[in-house]
């Protein structure tokens, strides 16, 4: 018996069931950089190297505990042509490996065991609350697969903000009405920042590398100070439940120029290349909670984002895939906007989202679901092409996490299969909970004409195009009795205006 273990860019875990009983005389680990994985969607410069970054700090830890460790860098092949070459050469009987996050490599990781006769342990991943089987027993035969009641069984099952008979803390499931107000008029004031790191020796030859190599990829590399070791991880963690967690509820879905992160944690990277513990995160949220008496409706909001959304999406990318990533519920065909790459648009709320993505890999959630995925929905824009899209400029996107989030929620992709409605906003959305439209020559309140919005005129005609299917839905039927009070005469002209800026997205 010979063993390799694979451990993948996503799965830092010194913990990790794959590293567990490791014999130095017959086992073997092996990490490696491939290109392919980097070009496999046109990654952002700052995602690359927040990858490279965190493995070869990872494989430097590996290696001063002693484990027999290969490390593969620069390799052109695939992941699963790397592993071929290296299990032949070595002639290794068995393959141990975390389950992978993306359906493609998993397939290539069982595809290559099966052709080479190999014995293959995919271990689940560990890191998360809720195992595949216990999902699949709650999906059960359920007509409707929502958030909500996942979320509370998460609840129930942890004992997590309940009490002891297993009622909610509060007396309520969710505080979502009290986490959605915008900044004051004025702007959000002084933010503690947030704890960013200054790139030490390994991580600034992986920015020359990555300028080197990648330097048609889209992106700066000027702003990264992400956590790319466990330790620092843990600092961004103790840093926003000291400094930042207080006041992070009540304005999780504002927006502002020049604030990039808000109060929002920055906890994603860290969490999803596996550099921590959710169990941990939640475990220091609810410490801080009792410690500095913090409001509930922020704790429970941000636990939820943790604890329920994060494990929902997850069960349900397993569940549905791969028809997921095929699902295109409108038929939309267009193709995404070149702007997207750039930021170069006329607009200003999505100058500002794509700008700071591009300057730092990173938009909080409202700016991902009402700014970029809600102006792709209703532009009718190839879902496949803003899944990719969204898979390539995020620092913390992993198909298992962002296809559900994009093709599911956003784009509402899959038909509603385990969301209750399409998530569209007018300009004025965007008007009440940022500054951007106060720079912009396109006016939110206008429908058609000049000066329109095209975020505001492109929603009407939305609703005019899918009207049938919002009345028949209780949570969209008030957006149709609001398109009543517009007459016919300007129902016609805002669909005449739609129909040119659908002609011609890229001019926008």
């Amino acid at each position: 018996m010979k063993r390799l273990v694979l451990i993948l860019g996503d799965q830092l875990d010194i913990d990790s069931p794959a590293l567990k009983n490791i014999d130095s005389k017959i086992d073997q680990i092996i990490m490696i950089e491939s290109a392919n994985e980097a070009q496999h969607v046109w990654s952002h410069k700052a995602k690359i190297a927040l990858f490279l970054s965190a493995m070869r700090h990872f494989a430097e830890g590996l290696k001063q505990l002693g484990l027999p460790l290969v490390y593969v860098q620069h390799s052109p092949k695939t992941i699963a042509e790397e592993l071929r070459s290296k299990i032949i050469d070595g002639k290794f009987t068995h393959l141990i490996c975390i389950e992978p996050g993306e359906w493609r490599l998993k397939g290539a990781i069982e595809g290559l065991a099966s052709e080479l006769n190999l014995v293959l342990v995919m271990h689940e991943d560990t890191h998360f609350y809720c195992s595949h089987l216990e999902f699949k027993a709650w999906v059960a035969n359920k007509k409707e697969l929502r958030l909500e009641y996942f979320y509370r069984l998460m609840r129930k099952t942890h004992g997590i903000l309940v009490d002891q008979d297993g009622n909610p803390e509060g007396g309520q499931w969710n505080f979502d009405r009290d986490n959605r107000k915008p900044f004051p008029k004025k702007g959000p004031g002084l933010i503690p920042a947030p704890a960013l790191f200054e790139p030490d020796e390994i991580s600034k030859a992986v920015l020359a590398e990555v300028e080197e190599r990648y330097s048609d990829h889209p992106g700066s590399l000027l702003h990264f100070r992400w956590p790319v070791t466990r330790a620092q991880a843990l600092e961004v963690l103790e840093g926003f439940v000291e400094h930042r967690l207080a006041t992070f509820g009540i304005h999780e879905d504002a927006m502002w120029t020049d604030t990039p992160f808000g109060w929002h944690s920055l906890l994603s990277s860290s969490l999803n290349l596996k550099l921590l513990n959710p169990r941990e995160v939640i475990d220091a949220v609810l410490v801080a909670w009792k410690k500095y008496d913090l409001e509930l409706a922020t704790v429970e909001g941000f636990i939820r984002q943790i604890l329920g959304w994060r494990e929902f999406v997850r069960g349900m990318y397993y569940l549905d895939m791969p028809q997921m990533a095929l699902d295109n519920f409108y038929g939309h065909q267009n193709v995404l906007p070149a702007w997207y790459w750039t930021g170069k648009t006329k607009m200003s709320c999505m100058r500002e989202a794509i700008g700071q993505t591009l300057q730092y890999g990173y938009a909080h959630h409202i700016q991902r679901l009402m700014v970029t995925g809600n102006f792709a929905l209703l532009a009718e824009v190839l879902p496949k092409e803003v899944c990719d899209w969204y898979l390539a400029i995020y620092i913390d996107a992993i198909e298992w996490v962002e296809l559900p989030n994009t093709a599911g929620m956003a784009l509402f992709a899959s038909g509603g299969r385990f969301t209750s409605k399409p998530y569209i906003a007018s300009g004025a959305y965007i008007k009440r909970m940022s500054n951007y439209c106060d720079t912009c020559q396109y006016k939110p309140d206008i429908r058609f004409g000049e000066g329109a919005c095209p975020v505001t005129n492109l929603y009407w005609n939305f609703l005019i195009k899918h009207r049938t299917q919002f009345e028949s839905n209780p949570r969209t039927r008030l957006m149709t009795a609001n398109l009543s009070r517009i007459s016919e005469v300007d129902q016609q002209s805002i669909q005449v205006h739609a129909k040119g800026l659908l002609s011609d997205l890229h001019s926008l």
